[in-house]
C-alpha cells in the first residue's frame, strides 16, 4: 500500500465527510463487503444513542453536582437521547416495548440523579439507597432484555454488563468530585468505549432474531467493525472537544485533564505512522495535524480576549484547511470521496462546533446542547464515509464473515477486538487532534 492511499486517514478532527461512500457495496450484493445495509446500520443506529446516553449522562452529572447554569439544558439533551433510543427499540419490538424500555432506563437516569444529590448534600445513606435502586434496576432490565431476545442476551451477563456501566459512571463522577480529573476523564473514555460492545452484542441479538427483517445481513462483519470503530473514535472527539472547549473558555478545575483525554494518543500516534513510513512521515503528519487544530485553538483563544478579528482569521484559516484538505482526501481516496461533498461536510463540523461554542460563551444553553448533539451525530455520517471508502478501495480486508454466536458475558460483540490496519492507522492519526487542545490551557491565564 502507497502512502497516499494510506493517507485517507489522517485529520479527522474537524472531520466532516459525508456519506459519499457509504454504499459503494451493496447490501445485497454478498459477493462485497458492505458497511451500510439494514443489519449495519441497526448497529450504527445503536452504537450512537448509547454512546451519546455516556457522554451526555457525564456531563450532565458533573454539571448537577456544580450547581451550572447550563445544568437544566444538559439534562433535557440527555432526556432527548432517551426518546431517541426508546423509539429506537420501540421500531423493533413495537409500541408496548419501546414504552417499557423508556419507564426503566428513565428511572435509572433518575437513581443517577440521586446519587448526585446525595453526594452534593454529604448524604451517605442517599447515595446508598441510590445504589441499592441501581443494583435493583441491574436485574429487572436485564431480565426485560433477556425476554425481549428470547434469551439470546443471558440475563447473567447482561446484569454484568450493566453493573460495569454502572460502576464506570459512579467512578467518573466520584472521580471528579474528589478532584481526581485524570482518573474521571479516564472512567469516561471508559465507559463510551463500553457502550460500543453493548450496540455489538444488543444488534447482533436483534438480527438473529428477526433475520427476515434485516434481510439476513449480520451485524458484525469486518466492515461493520470498521464503522463502529471509526464512529466511536470520531462521536468521541467531537464530544471531549466540545468540553474541552467549554473548559478552556471558563477556565475550568478539570480543563487540564479534559484536554489530557484528548492528547492521550498523540504518543501513540507519533510511534504507530514512524513504525509503518518512518520518523520523517510521522512528523508530517504530526505538522498537518498542528497547524490545523491551532486555527479552533486560536479561535477559542480570540474568543477569550474578545478579539474579532482574531476569531475572524482563525474561520478564515478553517475556511482555506477545508478546502485543501478535502481535494487530499480525494485524491487519497481515488476520488471515492468528491472534495465538493467533503468540503461541504467539512464545513458543517466546523459550523456546527463553533455553534455549539458561540451559544455556550452567550449563554444561550437552549442553542448549545441541540449543536452539541448535531455535531456528535455528524460524526456518524463522517464514518459511514470513511469506513465505505477505505472498505471499497481494499475490499479483500473486509471479505471474511463473522461467527454468528453470541458472546456469554458483557454484551460485548463476536468477533476479534483487533481492529484492520486501516483502522489502526485512522485511530493513530484520529490521536493527534489532542495535540492541539493542550495549548488551550492557556486561556485561563489569558482570561485573567
Amino acid at each position: 500500500m502507497n502512502f497516499k492511499k494510506a493517507a485517507i486517514a489522517v485529520p479527522l478532527s474537524l472531520s466532516l465527510l459525508l456519506p459519499v461512500a457509504a454504499n459503494s457495496a451493496s447490501a445485497h450484493d454478498h459477493a462485497k463487503p458492505t458497511v451500510s445495509n439494514s443489519a449495519v446500520d441497526l448497529r450504527a443506529t445503536l452504537d450512537q444513542l448509547l454512546s451519546e446516553h455516556v457522554y451526555l449522562a457525564v456531563d450532565t452529572m458533573r454539571k448537577g453536582v456544580d450547581g451550572t447554569k447550563d445544568f437544566e439544558q444538559s439534562a433535557a439533551a440527555l432526556q432527548g437521547n432517551t426518546e431517541d433510543l426508546s423509539a429506537a427499540i420501540a421500531s423493533v419490538y413495537g409500541d408496548e416495548a419501546g414504552a417499557k424500555f423508556k419507564d426503566m432506563w428513565s428511572a435509572h437516569i433518575g437513581f443517577f440523579v440521586d446519587y448526585v444529590k446525595g453526594t452534593a448534600g454529604n448524604d451517605e445513606a442517599a447515595k446508598k439507597a441510590a445504589l441499592d435502586e441501581l443494583a435493583q434496576y441491574k436485574e429487572d432490565f436485564s431480565n426485560f432484555l433477556s425476554t425481549a431476545t428470547e434469551k439470546r442476551l443471558e440475563a447473567d451477563a447482561l446484569a454484568d454488563g450493566l453493573q460495569m456501566h454502572v460502576d464506570q459512571l459512579v467512578g467518573a463522577f466520584n472521580a471528579y468530585v474528589e478532584g481526581d480529573y485524570e482518573k474521571a476523564y479516564e472512567y469516561e473514555r471508559e465507559a463510551i468505549h463500553h457502550m460500543y460492545m453493548v450496540s455489538k452484542g444488543l444488534s447482533n441479538a436483534i438480527v438473529m432474531q428477526f433475520p427476515d427483517k434485516f434481510e439476513n445481513h449480520k451485524a458484525v462483519t469486518p466492515a461493520a467493525d470498521l464503522r463502529s470503530d471509526l464512529n466511536y473514535l470520531l462521536s468521541e472527539h467531537a464530544g471531549l472537544a466540545v468540553t474541552a472547549m467549554q473548559n478552556g473558555i471558563d477556565g475550568s478545575k478539570d480543563f487540564e485533564a479534559s484536554a489530557a483525554a484528548l492528547s492521550a494518543n498523540t504518543d501513540d500516534l507519533s510511534a504507530a505512522i514512524a513504525s509503518v513510513y518512518g520518523d520523517e512521515a510521522g512528523a508530517q503528519f504530526k505538522q498537518m495535524w498542528a497547524a490545523h487544530i491551532g486555527n479552533f485553538v486560536d479561535y477559542v483563544k480570540a474568543t477569550g480576549a474578545n478579539d474579532e478579528e482574531g476569531k475572524k482569521a482563525a474561520l478564515a484559516a478553517l475556511a482555506q484547511y477545508k478546502t485543501e484538505f478535502s481535494k487530499f482526501l480525494e485524491t487519497a481516496t481515488d476520488g471515492r470521496l468528491p472534495a465538493d461533498a467533503l468540503a461541504e461536510g467539512l464545513q458543517m463540523h466546523v459550523d456546527q462546533l463553533i455553534k455549539a461554542f458561540d451559544t455556550y460563551t452567550a449563554e444561550d444553553y437552549a442553542s448549545t446542547y441541540p449543536a452539541v448533539r448535531e455535531a456528535y451525530g455528524h460524526m456518524f455520517g463522517t464514518s459511514k464515509g470513511l469506513s465505505g471508502a477505505i472498505v471499497d478501495q481494499f475490499p479483500d480486508k473486509f471479505n471474511a464473515e463473522m461467527p454468528s454466536e453470541m458472546p456469554k458475558t458483557g454484551l460485548g460483540g463476536t468477533a476479534s477486538q483487533g481492529l484492520p490496519f486501516e483502522a489502526i492507522l485512522i485511530s493513530a492519526i484520529l490521536a493527534l487532534v489532542a495535540a492541539g487542545f493542550v495549548t488551550i490551557r492557556r486561556l485561563a491565564a489569558d482570561k485573567k
